[in-house]
């Protein structure tokens, strides 16, 4: 369900942002605060390459994997019409197709660990990253702000609109601390196109997460709340 949603959105995720390329820099420049330079890194949930592409525009060596290969092929296009390189794979973020120890960072971005339903799943995917980890290598991902989110359990997103007058919008349905999302996009043409996708999150909180990173075996789990457009947890790789 989650790679089909990717898949069906690739062709429009750009749309969702007023500039998509004012927000990959902005948030390249934000996450370069905790990626050493020169570092390898690992964009495991890279979609069509907002983190991705910004990281590589600012010197980084950036591979990138995604549930959805259509999202990861365009990637590659974007980053090349940018003047970088990104390789990409198609690939689960629980069976990463890399050796142990290649690369000094993973980054796992815009709440893409959430997709996973169980702790099960979520530690599965944290030992993953661990594994293709080097020692000492660091761990960055951001996910919503679920602890505020499971308190409020809203029902839907504010509209916002990006290029082109695409409006977008988010109805949520919960079931425990899991929801299913749908997203709305209208395309304006002669009339109103209405396009929807669907996707199913876990609600899961910081101390959750924290939790399953050390179980995962990493130390020095830090969550930064106001560093990043979401919650951002660093840890170290010990």
């Amino acid at each position: 369900m989650t790679g089909a949603f990717y898949d069906d959105l690739s062709g429009a995720y750009d749309l969702m942002f007023p500039d998509w390329d004012a927000s990959m820099a902005r948030q390249a420049s934000q996450l370069a605060e905790f990626i050493p330079a020169g570092a390898r890194v690992l964009d495991c949930a890279c979609g069509i390459g907002t983190q991705a592409i910004g990281l590589a525009l600012r010197g980084y060596q950036v591979v990138g994997t995604d549930l959805s290969p259509r999202a990861a092929s365009r990637a590659v296009v974007e980053a090349s019409a940018r003047g970088v390189a990104l390789p990409t794979f198609a690939a689960d973020m629980r069976a990463l197709p890399f050796a142990d120890d290649s690369f000094d960072v993973v980054l796992a971005a815009d709440n893409a660990l959430p997709h996973l339903l169980t702790a099960d799943d979520v530690l599965a995917a944290l030992r993953e990253m661990r594994r293709v980890l080097r020692p000492g290598g660091r761990l960055v991902l951001s996910t919503r702000d679920y602890d505020a989110i499971r308190r409020e359990r809203p029902l839907s997103t504010p509209p916002s609109v990006g290029p082109g007058r695409v409006v977008w919008f988010q109805l949520w349905h919960w079931d425990g601390d899991r929801y299913e999302l749908e997203m709305f996009q209208l395309h304006e043409t002669e009339s109103w196109r209405v396009v929807v996708g669907k996707a199913r999150y876990w609600a899961i909180t910081r101390h959750e997460i924290t939790d399953l990173a050390e179980r995962a075996g990493f130390d020095c789990v830090e969550w930064l709340l106001r560093a990043y457009y979401q919650p951002l947890l660093v840890a170290a790789n010990g």
